[in-house]
């Protein structure tokens, strides 16, 4: 008898030939895949304008993120519960909603010029999101044939991939374009109401992208809500297997997940992953606006960052087909360790040298997060669905790796503080060649980047 892997035994399925793909739902929901990355990545473009605008050292513009993506572990639990109390669709249309409250929070963040506001908003946008993705997931899996439920999850995660793609272009032209940054020490010298009249006119250039951004999340919410799936009893468990919101019950269940060395390895591996990752893209266009690097302002920075997005876009194309002959471990081992290589040689180096080889990471990033996940759950049987609530859960490392990076940038400087990044990588990078030796089984999984 092969072992169970996880998600072959535990989603239900049947085969069941007269079903068919709902073309309409899959439609919004690469759609809402697309909003999510384009979402999440564009905070990238957003750090940089606010440290502008209100003064803010590395570590109190880190706080975007830290903002941003702790709502996957605070808000994981609640979201899980509306998946259980409403169901997939119903759950995604609330999270949809409570998106285009968020976004369209930014205007007051705007109108009085509150970087706390601003946080404030992006908690809220980051609260639907997550609960968006609790549910989003296994909902693409049941609606259509479960032979092509991998098909279906991959084709999301594209979108998704698109998504943080072109965001840097997008925030570049609607955002940082007509921005007008000054000096610090001039902004720090001005009159409170000087200073303050400069700061609503620098974040008026939210007002419109975001105002765009909750009309387009509030039609998808309402285009989702008028679509009527067939109810699939045989699918109600599927849920567990996705969302984060099991967590609190993984901690606490008779069969103790801390008996599962590789699962607690793996979600180290995950919250580094994603912690080093976020740091990086965080970073970039103040990186590459130093003197010493390229000296380019933030507008034509943040176009830079579609190559560290667009590496990660196409690393999973190739990722995905050297997967296929060659087994996890290694694949993950040598994209850390030349993730490793290419930090380094941005720390020892400056100019151009150092701008691409932190660009390049991006490439080495995109087969980590499936590999990393996968290696975490191999093996869990019955715990599957409680193991990948603590991988989710591991991505707070996006929250805490940046704001981390950005205290070390405060004090030892920005160039430097990629140290941090690098030792993620070295951590990485042993998890994958320890995998070589480890006995792996038979099934493949395919889990989904909720980012």
């Amino acid at each position: 008898m092969q072992p169970n892997t996880g998600y072959s035994n535990t989603t239900g399925y049947s085969a069941d030939p007269s079903i068919k793909t709902d073309t309409r739902a899959m439609a919004v929901a690469t759609t809402l895949f697309f909003m999510v990355g384009f979402l999440t990545c564009l905070n990238d473009v957003i750090i940089p304008h606010l440290k502008s605008i209100f003064e803010l050292t590395y570590a109190e513009a880190m706080l975007v993120q830290f903002a941003f993506f702790s709502s996957y572990f605070v808000f994981s639990y609640p979201g899980g519960k509306l998946v259980d109390l409403f169901g997939y669709k119903r759950a995604m249309v609330i999270g949809l909603l409570i998106m285009s409250a968020g976004a369209l929070c930014f205007l007051p963040a705007a109108s009085h010029a509150a970087f706390g506001i601003f946080l404030a908003a992006l908690v809220i946008l980051a609260a639907g999101m997550t609960t968006v993705q609790v549910a989003a997931n296994p909902y693409v899996t049941v609606i259509g044939p479960p032979a092509t439920a991998s098909s279906r999850l991959n084709l999301a995660q594209a979108f998704n991939s698109v998504g943080t793609f072109i965001a840097p272009f997008f925030g570049s032209a609607l955002i940082l374009k007509g921005a007008k940054p000054i000096a610090p020490e001039r902004l720090h010298n001005m009159e409170e109401v000087a200073r303050h009249a400069y700061r609503m006119a620098e974040a008026a250039s939210v007002r419109m992208p975001y105002i765009g951004m909750a009309l387009t999340l509030f039609c998808l919410a309402v285009v989702l809500s008028l679509i009527k799936l067939k109810p699939q009893e045989q699918n109600e468990n599927l849920t567990q297997d996705f969302r984060p919101g099991a967590f609190a019950d993984a901690l606490t269940t008779p069969d103790s997940l801390w008996r599962h060395p590789w699962l607690l390895a793996g979600a180290v591996g995950l919250f580094t992953y994603v912690g080093a990752e976020v740091a990086i893209g965080s970073l970039l266009v103040n990186f590459m606006g130093l003197p010493t690097i390229a000296g380019l302002p933030e507008a034509k920075a943040a176009n830079f960052l579609m190559v560290y997005w667009g590496g990660a876009m196409i690393g999973r194309f190739i990722g995905s087909a050297i997967l296929q002959r060659i087994s996890t471990g290694p694949v993950l081992g040598t994209a850390a360790l030349a993730a490793f290589t290419l930090v380094t040689i941005t720390i020892l180096t400056h100019g151009h040298v150092a701008m691409f080889a932190l660009l390049a990471v991006g490439i080495c990033n995109s087969i980590m997060f499936p590999s990393i996940f996968t290696l975490g759950i191999q093996g869990l049987g019955s715990l599957t669905s409680k193991g990948s609530s603590v991988m989710i859960a591991a991505i707070v490392g996006g929250a805490i790796i940046p704001l981390a990076t950005g205290k070390l940038a405060d004090r030892i400087g920005l160039h430097a503080a990629f140290l941090l990044p690098a030792i993620c990588y070295v951590y990485i990078t042993c998890l994958g060649f320890a995998a070589i030796r480890r006995k792996t089984f038979g099934a493949k999984l395919i889990p989904v980047e909720p980012v």
